[in-house]
């Protein structure tokens, strides 16, 4: 089943400068896509109110906030 994710570019001062919504079938799934975005800076991965990790610019693997 798939779940929605947001992917949120997160500005030098910390302050969200812009989020993408996708859906993906599992945490791992949505952090593979969202790094995509790490091209443009430090993103936070979110599923719903949960927080998935942060990646940071050509970060991997990602710190991740949970287990899975």
């Amino acid at each position: 089943m798939m779940q929605q994710y947001r992917a949120y570019l997160i500005g030098e001062n910390g302050v969200f400068r812009s989020a993408e919504a996708f859906e993906a079938p599992s945490d791992s799934s949505a952090l593979s896509f969202a790094r995509q975005f790490t091209r443009h800076g430090k993103v936070e991965v979110w599923q719903l109110g949960r927080k998935i990790a942060v990646l940071d610019p050509e970060q991997s693997p990602p710190r991740s906030l949970t287990r899975q």
